[in-house]
């Protein structure tokens, strides 16, 4: 179930950089990035709603909302401002293989501040990712 869950997640993280690039053309990076997030927000709140998950909202301690608020400023915030900016910029197919090599830079942090430890298979996945970039640059 992981793995269809997965898949399905990359397929439409595959499909929406290309109505974003659409959306883009005649609305600044700012504008189309408040109203996705606007957008998502009210679907995640009506569906969280009706699917009883929302009442889980008050069981998050003062270390958890920190948490998701720094998460919300790196990636909702600054990272899908950058990464609209660079759809609206330059070639859409370009800029999602550069955004979608966020892993290495997890893989570090994760070892850092998780403890979780970088395998050799892991770490050669990450060269080959670094390859595949350079290739395409």
């Amino acid at each position: 179930m992981v793995f269809l869950l997965a898949l399905f997640g990359m397929v439409c993280w595959g499909i929406a950089p290309i109505f974003a690039k659409l959306a883009l053309r005649n609305v600044n990076s700012v504008t189309g990035l408040t109203i996705r997030t606007l957008f998502a927000a009210c679907v995640i709140l009506i569906w969280s709603t009706f699917s009883g998950n929302f009442p889980d909202i008050k069981n998050i301690n003062i270390n958890g909302w920190l948490c998701i608020a720094i998460e919300a400023v790196l990636a909702t915030l600054i990272g899908d401002l950058a990464y609209f900016a660079a759809v609206k910029r330059g070639e859409v197919s370009l800029v999602t293989i550069i955004m979608s090599s966020s892993p290495l830079v997890t893989l570090v942090f994760a070892a850092i501040f998780l403890g979780e430890k970088i395998t050799f298979i892991r770490l050669m996945g990450a060269v080959l990712v670094i390859l595949g970039i350079i290739m395409i640059i």
